[in-house]
């Protein structure tokens, strides 16, 4: 593994799965692994478990982790080639990324979509500039279209908690929310899931909420959201902004929040969100608070996401 950016980086979901669930059952077992190495994490917008869990990770495998928050405590960047910086910009990326590729073994970026220009965003021009200048391995911390390192410890927590011989029913349900949120890690948990291939997905969300047919193309698509949770096994639960009239909120009804009631339908489903949460407003206190909820797992395991990624770009890198 060069960079993580998207599940195309990955060769083989189940045994980079099956490496993450090794170090959580024992994850000190390669702390020389990094040692006398430093990752660097960038952050262009805030963060908690990812920022807190990759850290960890890193500290596991015997690297130092040196985090810097850009937007707070570094010069504005600018990312266009070719541009005249008159403006607000006061650094480009082709001068840092190659000086933070000497300072750091491997650079984890995470940005942030505008919610502005879809072609902007959908380009993901801000971490294939830290790609092309950085001159080591990028590891996306979430970017403006995906945020693989969630939907790897969404796999990873789907697959240890599933102990039946069928396949198991995935629902990934749109819920409502009091602001435009990008559409990431719906994205990427749709990408993940058609490119893992072992469950039957569906995706329920209302009308004109589609999102792009590169990330959900395999999956089952409806707008009735009773008819999606028929039978599931597993209900992932978020919020995302219109994609083709891009970045609305046309609606925001609270019908499409979960509910026990609605729950009644599914085939007694665990429930998965990527947190932060609106509680009452995306998922009511007794999903979260009650015996179907895997949050807490799910947001646990991504310490075990982060160091299976970086020990892959550890080992191919020596």
């Amino acid at each position: 593994m060069k960079n993580f950016i998207s599940v195309h980086d990955v060769s083989n979901i189940n045994n980079l799965v099956k490496k993450a669930l090794a170090y959580k059952a024992n994850p000190f077992k390669d702390r020389n692994l990094g040692a006398d190495k430093r990752i660097g994490l960038l952050f262009l917008n805030p963060s908690l478990r990812t920022r807190l869990s990759t850290q960890v990770a890193a500290k596991n495998l015997g690297m130092e982790a040196i985090i810097f928050n850009v937007d707070k405590e570094g010069w504005a960047l600018e990312f266009e080639e070719g541009a005249i910086m008159s403006g607000h910009t006061v650094e480009h990326v082709k001068d840092a990324a190659p000086i933070l590729g000497q300072y750091f073994d491997i650079l984890c970026i995470r940005t942030f979509p505008g919610l502005k220009n879809r072609e902007d965003d959908y380009s993901e021009m801000f971490i294939h500039q830290f790609i092309k200048y950085a001159g080591v391995p990028v590891i996306s911390l979430e970017s403006a279209t995906l945020h693989p390192l969630q939907s790897l410890t969404d796999i990873i927590t789907i697959q240890e908690t599933w102990n039946q011989p069928r396949r198991p029913r995935i629902v990934l349900t749109w819920a409502p929310h009091i602001k435009p949120l990008p559409q990431c890690v719906s994205n990427s948990f749709a990408q993940w899931v058609n490119a893992w291939g072992e469950a039957d997905f569906v995706i329920t969300h209302p009308v004109d909420y589609e999102l792009a047919e590169q990330f959900t193309k395999g999956a089952q698509i409806t707008h009735n959201q009773d008819e999606a949770l028929k039978d599931a096994d597993y209900v992932y639960v978020k919020n995302w902004s219109t994609y083709t009239d891009y970045g609305k909120v046309y609606e925001n009804d609270p019908n499409w929040m979960l509910t026990e009631e609605k729950m009644q339908l599914t085939n007694q489903a665990k429930v998965m969100h990527c947190l932060p949460v609106r509680r009452n407003v995306e998922l009511s206190d007794e999903i979260l608070d009650g015996p179907h909820s895997l949050v807490t797992r799910e947001a646990g395991n991504r310490v075990w996401a982060a160091q299976a990624v970086i020990a892959s770009i550890l080992e191919q890198s020596k």
